[in-house]
């Protein structure tokens, strides 16, 4: 249950999870993919599961990826802007026109996925969305039907991750910048 609303768990529902590698999987978030697939886990079976990368991913986080047993979708990206987003939006949107997927879940800390989560819902489907501070979109959070708070190892020597519903995801401060600096040098496993 979150916050009096009854959350119904277990596999029953079907997620398309499509994960937003430069903006997540970074050294300073402490972001652990074991954490994110229970998390993920507990509103249903990922049925999809993308990680998507740019060039500049380390061998070594490819390698992690894998082994949790989701699909590595590496894009080319110029030398300073190192985005994914327009490839995982195009991808959640997709998955909001498959009959078999109940959730769409858009792991980012990036407001630029707000128009795709619109269109998400008006497809009837639940939006879920995983972020970690600093820089959760607040619009992200309150567009979504789930919002989950992934640990940072970093920071928090790995208490337990904030849980809420759309109705009750508004307190807390959080900042919605996005600084983005150089991925290569960022995203866990980088030099």
């Amino acid at each position: 249950m979150l916050f009096g609303k009854k959350v119904r768990k277990g596999t029953d529902r079907n997620i398309a999870m499509f994960v937003d590698g430069p903006n997540i999987l970074r050294k300073e978030f402490g972001v652990d993919l074991d954490d994110l697939m229970r998390i993920v886990k507990n509103y249903g079976r990922v049925i999809t599961g993308q990680v998507f990368l740019n060039q500049h991913a380390p061998e070594k986080l490819i390698e992690a990826v894998g082994n949790e047993g989701l699909e590595t979708r590496v894009m080319l990206a110029g030398e300073i802007d190192a985005d994914v987003d327009v490839s995982v939006a195009v991808a959640a949107v997709e998955a909001a026109y498959d009959d078999n997927i109940d959730i769409v879940c858009i792991v980012s800390r990036d407001a630029d996925y707000l128009p795709a989560v619109q269109s998400i819902k008006r497809r009837g489907k639940k939006f879920f969305s995983v972020g970690t501070k600093p820089g959760f979109s607040k619009a992200l959070q309150n567009a979504a039907d789930y919002v989950e708070l992934l640990p940072n190892h970093n920071t928090t020597g790995g208490r337990p991750n904030r849980r809420f519903n759309n109705n009750n995801n508004r307190n807390g401060n959080v900042n919605s910048s996005n600084n983005r600096n150089d991925a290569k040098n960022n995203m866990i496993g980088g030099q």
